[in-house]
């Protein structure tokens, strides 16, 4: 879907700062913003990206001055993240409309291409476009959404969910009812108190020999990819949320949490019900002990972590003997 600037406006009761003719064809975060992507800001905390984002066009607030030049052709609104909210449940409701199903009741299209030797089990679905490689295996009552792309190899156990449009690599092992591709929790707080769901147009890419528990969910991108890296390890029972990103051969225990755009480095171990909090970048080969709570970002590589907040390990075990040591008195 294509729009220009003028348009954009239009649609979101907005004015055009720059050239009403920019147009955007695709949405991504300021911080990713090229040529003809549409990115939108709203948190003080990105304002930094402003000044270098290269995308065509840019919501912004009525009332933000920059404070240097920039690039992108600036749609002004009134609130950006809540016209972000209606241009991307515009987009989805558009999608909808646009899609045409031909009410067949077999679990296969004619539009599905299948590689060689695959084992589809029955009661399951596999949508059009859908693109499934040698060899993998999917098991009873398994959906597998439009667009979906899975690559060779992988194993698909009953019950699991895989939306519209995810991209799953080779030799990937996905657990029983896990589900790939949910909507992110994103909602747009509304002067009268309630909230205003914020459609999800990305999707979820997940790389080569991954393994996903059961029960695990991994929620979609708003606008881009949530992505999980090759060879990341998720036990049963997590959850990750809207633009994750983990880093290569990262292992995560049963009942971990990560909130949303947390961006998690490479060989990373992570212990039963973990919770990281959102916007926080994790080192590599950070070890993080069983429920720890992370809060802020941890930039060195290799630290072991431990309690909540957490800390580095000797400083929690200091402080549990002194807390041990005034229960005791």
């Amino acid at each position: 879907m294509e729009f220009t600037a003028k348009q954009l406006a239009q649609i979101l009761r907005g004015t055009v700062e720059g050239d009403e003719n920019a147009k955007a064809t695709s949405f991504a975060k300021i911080e990713h913003g090229k040529s003809g992507q549409l990115c939108f800001y709203a948190n003080p905390k990105y304002e930094r990206f402003v000044y270098t984002c290269k995308a065509s066009i840019l919501l912004v607030n009525k009332d933000f001055e920059p404070k240097q030049a920039v690039t992108p052709t600036l749609v002004r609104v009134d609130d950006a993240y809540k016209a972000l909210a209606d241009l991307l449940k515009y987009v989805s409701t558009q999608r909808r409309t646009d899609r045409r199903h031909r009410g067949f009741r077999s679990s296969w299209f004619l539009t599905s291409k299948f590689g060689k030797k695959v084992y589809l089990g029955s009661h399951s679905y596999v949508g059009h476009h859908a693109k499934i490689g040698d060899y993998t295996k999917i098991y009873e009552n398994v959906y597998v959404g439009d667009n979906t792309v899975i690559g060779s190899h992988c194993i698909i156990y009953p019950g699991v969910v895989i939306y519209p449009g995810m991209v799953i690599g080779d030799n990937v092992i996905i657990h029983a009812n896990a589900v790939i591709g949910s909507d992110g929790f994103g909602n747009a707080p509304l002067p009268d108190g309630t909230w205003e769901k914020i459609e999800h147009i990305g999707n979820v890419v997940i790389g080569d020999n991954v393994e996903i528990g059961a029960g695990t969910t991994i929620d979609k991108s708003e606008m881009e990819s949530t992505i999980i890296g090759n060879g990341v390890k998720i036990d049963n029972l997590c959850q990750i949320a809207h633009n994750v990103q983990i880093g290569d051969n990262t292992v995560m225990a049963a009942q971990c949490g990560i909130a949303g755009s947390t961006k998690i480095g490479k060989n990373c171990i992570l212990a039963g019900q973990v919770g990281i909090a959102g916007h926080l970048t994790i080192a590599d080969n950070t070890v993080i002990g069983a429920q720890a709570g992370v809060i802020g970002n941890i930039r060195k590589s290799g630290e072991k972590l431990l309690g909540s907040p957490a800390m580095p390990i000797k400083t929690y075990l200091r402080s549990y003997a002194k807390f041990k040591q005034q229960g005791e008195e």
